[in-house]
């Protein structure tokens, strides 16, 4: 046989057999979801899940989050300790094997944790795969344990090297740039949000997060401790801190059932939007699942027997939908269940059975209290979900407007559509323009065979703020909805978004990069955030990237994105060098917009992505509501323009 014949031949000899923690450095992704931003920040969830375990097991109260100089991540708590001792089975110190082993750890036995947080028990061996270099430190029984790995691998074995009184564990794990290649900078933000989450969703444990990378104005390293006393209801607070209530105080349980653990928190706003969040074992599963039905079944059940019972429905004429008793609704469920089950396209979606009763159940049962006790709250939620059934009604009729006119229905596309010659979604990309003129030059430099361009004219509804029927009724969300070819509304959910019939799968949000054109990509976003959530959530929603600045000398000229990026560009180009600066898409030609935004491959396209459901429902809400003083702070904080009048 030759040696080209042996090199195709394809037997037993060609399957690699990866274990472990080879495995996780070939396939990062099926572990920690991806290498980009999320995955990175995911490497210290999973550590910080490690001390929530021994929080949850009674044995931690204190957890620390340094984010070092060189980005390098430290993790502290005051558990018990990982163990040192041999291990019978591995002949190496428990330490190792938790540190090396995949599936190895405490979580697996019953008798040390009831209920772990993390999705697949790979926990901190992952870390320590996905690390150019990782240091465990075990303060255990008087004595110090260290050991060193590098990608996962350990240097010496584990070595004592100290006394001392602490107890705890301590790691420090920094990035693998190989595997890391996009990005290796932790966002401060992103990683307080989450322990602040956390500290609400464990009430009594302290949670400290240090950033050695950067300082605040007394010269102090920029810190935040987070600890809650009451979770879920201050949580709740929290959340709906820019929306206002109207009800006295936040309806909350907590405690058992069916053996579950069900931790809930509710409270009714005058917003039109339903907030639901929840949670298995700390983990944010924003598709929902069978607890999130468990709620769904009890406040719709319990309430409607209350509003029967009450009279105030008996001039209705029609019937209330389990959607009326949620609008202007924000609810925290939160469930430990021992061995979860998930599902779903990103395995964030609880799938076990009995868990559906026992949420169902518990907020029947906290409802039947409350209502009985507070008779003028409960007239309120009753008289609110009385609106929402007629506003519903009426957004019925204008949502049906919305899908006679999509494409799939007959009704043909949108006037202002340009749209692209090519079928295929996958490959088909739309354009969300501001105003006809950079929709025209937008045309014009396009690639007519991928590339749709949608001008939308001024500014769209606020959605945060609207009725459900006005924004079915606004002329340019139904060109969005009738473009996109998607459909609308189920009985169970009247704004669920079906994109089986989705016509591009790049909806590109280009705008000016001034305040007006930051305003119009935000209203554009919160419209996405509350009604094509589904949107968002596949990956199929960017943000263009317009340059600010053209610096030009003589027949050299190169485009600038910051004011950093113009300053280099007129040093190097020296004297004479001038510069043009761009304060909308219109002042470009088609030529320029298309080497600079449109172009695949030179441009820069920002995928939007939903990190935190809870944060990014606090954030809309804050940004777009009535409530000022809290987005004036907001946008002094982390806007690039001066001068804004809110």
């Amino acid at each position: 046989m030759s040696e080209e014949a042996k090199k195709q031949q394809y037997s037993a000899d060609s399957i690699q057999a990866l274990e472990g923690m080879e495995h996780v450095r070939m396939r990062p992704s099926m572990y920690i979801g991806d290498v980009g931003v999320r995955g990175l920040h995911h490497l210290v969830y999973e550590v910080v899940d490690n001390s929530i375990d021994e929080a949850l097991a009674g044995h931690c109260d204190t957890i620390s989050v340094i984010i070092n100089e060189d980005n390098s991540v430290t993790t502290e708590d005051n558990g018990r300790g990982i163990p040192v001792g041999m291990h019978k089975k591995e002949g190496v110190s428990a330490l190792e094997v938790v540190m090396t082993k995949i599936g190895a750890g405490g979580k697996f036995d019953k008798d040390s944790y009831k209920v772990s947080g993390g999705l697949h028990g790979v926990g901190v061996s992952c870390v320590n795969a996905l690390s150019e270099i990782l240091t465990a430190t075990v303060y255990l029984e008087g004595k110090v344990y260290e050991q060193v790995y590098q990608r996962g691998k350990p240097v010496a074995p584990v070595k004592e090297i100290g006394t001392s009184d602490k107890r705890g564990t301590v790691v420090t794990f920094k990035p693998d740039p190989k595997i890391f290649q996009q990005v290796l900078e932790y966002n401060y933000e992103t990683l307080a949000n989450r322990m602040r989450e956390l500290s609400y969703l464990n009430k009594g444990i302290t949670l400290t997060i240090i950033d050695n990378r950067n300082k605040d104005e007394k010269g102090e390293f920029i810190q935040d401790v987070f600890h809650s006393k009451e979770g879920l209801k201050e949580f709740i607070r929290f959340l709906d801190s820019s929306r206002e209530a109207i009800i006295q105080d936040v309806i909350s349980i907590e405690g058992e059932k069916n053996g579950i653990p069900v931790e809930v928190a509710m409270v009714y706003n005058t917003s039109y939007s339903e907030n639901l969040h929840s949670y298995v074992n700390n983990i944010n599963t924003h598709e929902g699942g069978t607890h999130l039905a468990g709620f769904r079944r009890g406040l719709t059940s319990t309430l409607k027997k209350y509003a029967d019972g009450s009279g105030l429905l008996d001039k209705l004429k029609f019937e209330i939908s389990g959607d009326d008793f949620r609008e202007g609704l924000t609810a925290i469920i939160s469930v430990k269940v021992a061995e979860p089950q998930f599902e779903g396209q990103t395995k964030t979606k609880l799938g076990n059975r009995d868990v559906t009763s026992a949420v169902s159940q518990a907020v029947s049962e906290m409802l039947e209290n409350y209502l009985e006790e507070h008779p003028n709250d409960a007239k309120i939620i009753v008289q609110k979900v009385i609106l929402a059934a007629q506003a519903r009604h009426a957004a019925r009729k204008a949502r049906e407007m919305v899908q006679r006119k999509t494409v799939m229905s007959g009704g043909g596309l949108p006037g202002k559509l340009s749209d692209c010659s090519e079928q295929d979604p996958a490959i088909c990309e739309v354009f969300l323009v501001e105003g006809d003129s950079a929709g025209g030059t937008a045309k014009q430099g396009r690639d007519r065979n991928f590339q749709a361009i949608l001008p939308l004219r001024g500014k769209i509804l606020n959605v945060e703020k609207a009725m459900q029927h006005k924004v079915f009724e606004n002329e340019e969300i139904r060109n969005i909805y009738t473009a996109l070819g998607v459909t609308i509304g189920t009985e169970e959910d009247s704004k669920a978004l079906n994109l089986s019939k989705l016509r591009y799968h790049k909806v590109v949000i280009m705008c000016d990069a001034d305040v007006d054109g930051s305003h119009i990509s935000t209203l554009i976003l919160t419209f996405f955030f509350r009604y094509m959530r589904e949107l968002v959530e596949s990956g199929y929603v960017y943000i263009a990237t317009p340059p600010l600045f053209l610096v030009k000398k003589g027949a050299k000229k190169q485009y600038a994105w910051s004011d950093q990026e113009r300053e280099g560009l007129m040093d190097s180009f020296g004297q004479g060098s001038s510069v043009q600066r761009y304060k909308g898409l219109g002042e470009m030609n088609a030529e320029q917009l298309w080497d600079t935004t449109m172009n695949p491959e030179f441009r820069t396209l920002r995928q939007v992505t939903i990190v935190n459901g809870g944060e990014a429902d606090r954030v809309f809400s804050m940004l777009m509501g009535d409530d000022v003083p809290p987005r004036r702070e907001f946008i002094e904080k982390n806007a690039i323009y001066a001068n804004i009048d809110v």
